[in-house]
């Protein structure tokens, strides 16, 4: 007997969740697809089962529901396609009906990269008289030394430093752990907010290392909310979150002859070709030099 529309979705998740280890936001997001596609269908076709599924019905969703960006419908197609791939491993389905489903073309998005020089605005813009202070240097020292994700900073523990080594241990995308390099200076800033983490209130869970003034760990929201701060505070016009530290530690290693496999490696990223957008910002200074400098560019500088 096929599954039900609920039946497959809970197997679904179980299938991301504990064979893909996803993310739980990555999970939501596939899950999301899936619902939208199962809406439309029960209107257009009541009763109709996952297994009974054509490409037709799935391309009917697509041109009547897509008004967005080719990047969102590109992410929605993905969704889609794994859930039929799930489908098809289980058995449930003969052929796969989301195989013919072609993504738009997307144009590479190069993501926003700060300076040096806008890095060390914000930190000398940071206020340390205020309790918050070594703690907020702390947390951007270690965004840019390490080149962390957001989760992965509020995930960091006391146990995962190891000074002695000059590495943190970090649990990225599918609870997977990775030994990152730490700076000294980022090491110096975090044992300065340490003395002042002392005095905050005693929680639960002592062995977190970034806390908010009651003792508890910061949450995602809160780390986007003290970046937009102090870039405000810093005269940053550019539009940044905790993502750009890890975009600018990666594309000014890359820029200064870093190898891309080592980067590939302290980023956590599973594919090279996650890591190869950084030779792409790499060669857009590149060409802006040639520009700027050739005798033959019409942009060269004059002197």
């Amino acid at each position: 007997m096929s599954l039900s529309w609920k039946e497959a979705e809970h197997n679904f998740i179980s299938f991301l969740k504990i064979e893909k280890s996803l993310s739980l936001n990555s999970v939501e997001a596939y899950l999301n697809d899936v619902t939208k596609l199962r809406d439309y269908l029960s209107e257009k076709r009541p009763g109709l089962m996952p297994a009974e599924v054509r490409y037709d019905d799935i391309r009917a969703f697509i041109v009547d529901s897509f008004a967005d960006s080719a990047r969102t419908q590109a992410r929605m197609i993905s969704g889609i396609r794994a859930f039929f791939r799930f489908l098809s491993i289980e058995g449930e389905i003969k052929d796969n009906p989301a195989t013919l489903l072609e993504s738009p073309k997307l144009g590479l998005k190069l993501p926003q990269v700060l300076s040096l020089e806008e890095i060390d605005r914000i930190i000398d813009s940071i206020d340390l008289s205020k309790p918050e202070g070594h703690r907020n240097r702390a947390i951007i020292e270690t965004l840019y030394s390490c080149g962390l994700r957001v989760s992965e900073l509020i995930n960091l523990r006391m146990t995962d430093i190891h000074r002695k080594e000059g590495y943190i241990m970090v649990t990225g995308k599918g609870n997977k752990q990775r030994l990152v390099p730490v700076g000294t200076k980022a090491l110096k800033e975090i044992d300065h907010y340490l003395e002042k983490r002392r005095h905050l209130p005693q929680t639960a869970d002592q062995n977190v290392l970034f806390l908010n003034r009651n003792g508890y760990q910061l949450t995602r929201v809160m780390v986007f909310t003290i970046i937009k701060r102090l870039a405000t505070t810093a005269g940053i016009k550019k539009k940044i979150s905790p993502h750009t530290f890890r975009h600018s530690f990666a594309t000014h290693l890359v820029e200064r002859g870093a190898d891309l496999r080592a980067v590939q490696e302290m980023l956590g990223h599973e594919s090279i070709t996650t890591t190869e957008i950084y030779t792409h910002l790499d060669r857009g200074y590149l060409r802006e030099t040639l520009n700027s400098f050739h005798p033959r560019s019409e942009k060269k500088i004059t002197k």
